[in-house]
């Protein structure tokens, strides 16, 4: 089929092959192979890197208390839950043709991942927000931002996030609504999609206002330490954390911009007009693009700071001890020396 048919809602709402397989786009082995590649592998480093930030973030109590590091956390803790969620849900479908028992199952699944990469972007927006103060307002930084807000702000967050995914499993669906049914998701309806689609467009571009004031903020830091050449040495260490920090700006709204424009745009092309066989398997692979986004956060965020940095040297300089104890052991030398004997 090049396009889904409009099915009544006696077959559009029940879950069996003949609804299902018109959104099962996947048609050669090939392909299938390709998705499953890409959801294990970027899945994987998303799991480990996640899960990586959240230790080092926790297990050090200067860390876990400052407002920016929570922030970090709380999109670690999404990216992670997306990375999970997503690629069992997207492989098991695309992949391996697996439908649920009901509508309601497949729209808690959906709700599951609209949950993770909605609370991924608002937690960005959050870290966005809190650079933004630390830059224009930085002498009344630390009164505007304090530990008690962060995690209020974090609880609005994720109960928004929860809520507004939610939604079409609470009733905002085309089943329940008898309304037009979106041709990318089952069930979800066409009018839902354009909401969710405008929330995330207002995020990112909140997201973009802030990094972008934050760069010009850095750029004109620079212009004015170039022209006053005073206490060279202490200028010379500023500029040059305002160059870094203008190259990781650039990279954090590049990475955001590629990975989840190519979604955005087939999701409001599809709201105006019908996408064919190709156009959705395009929107397939596209898909992964979001779960790599979750992959590079915690490079760009965490793993670039200097704290979290010498915490990961710790843990590596305390795993590398205790592997050494495990050779100096008596079982170890024991062993050696045996092997020596033998040869």
């Amino acid at each position: 089929m090049d396009v889904c048919k409009t099915y009544e809602n006696a077959s559009k709402c029940s879950v069996n092959t003949k609804h299902m397989e018109c959104f099962m786009v996947l048609s050669t082995q090939a392909q299938k192979i390709s998705i499953a590649t890409l959801s294990g592998l970027f899945g994987t480093l998303c799991i480990f890197e996640n899960s990586l930030v959240l230790y080092l973030i926790f297990s050090s109590p200067g860390t876990r208390r400052k407002p920016s590091y929570i922030f970090i956390s709380s999109l670690a803790l999404a990216d992670l839950l997306a990375s999970i969620i997503f690629v069992s849900s997207f492989v098991n479908f695309h992949v391996f043709n697996g439908t649920d028992s009901s509508k309601e199952m497949f729209l808690l699944k959906l709700g599951g991942v609209n949950t993770s990469f909605s609370a991924s972007l608002s937690s960005l927006l959050l870290t966005a927000l809190d650079r933004y103060i630390s830059i224009s307002r930085p002498s009344e930084y630390k009164l505007l931002v304090t530990r008690k807000r962060a995690w209020a702000a974090l609880v609005v967050l994720w109960v928004m996030c929860v809520t507004t995914a939610s939604l079409p499993l609470l009733g905002w669906n085309c089943c329940t609504l008898n309304s037009t049914c979106s041709e990318l998701f089952p069930f979800v309806d066409d009018n839902y999609l354009s909401s969710w689609i405008c929330l995330v467009m207002v995020l990112l571009g909140c997201i973009i206002y802030a990094y972008a004031h934050v760069l010009w903020r850095a750029h004109q830091h620079v212009a004015y330490m170039g022209k006053h050449q005073v206490q060279m040495g202490k200028q010379n260490t500023r500029m040059r954390m305002d160059v870094m920090l203008a190259k990781t700006l650039v990279m954090v709204l590049t990475v955001l911009v590629l990975c989840w424009s190519p979604v955005l745009i087939l999701m409001i092309y599809s709201i105006f007009a019908k996408l064919n066989s190709h156009q959705r398997k395009v929107f397939a692979f596209c898909s992964i693009l979001c779960l790599l986004n979750s992959m590079v956060n915690p490079i760009i965020y965490a793993l670039r700071s200097k704290e979290l940095y010498s915490s990961l040297r710790v843990v590596f300089s305390r795993f590398r001890r205790q592997l050494r104890a495990s050779d100096d052991s008596p079982e170890a030398e024991s062993a050696h020396k045996s092997s020596m004997i033998e040869t």
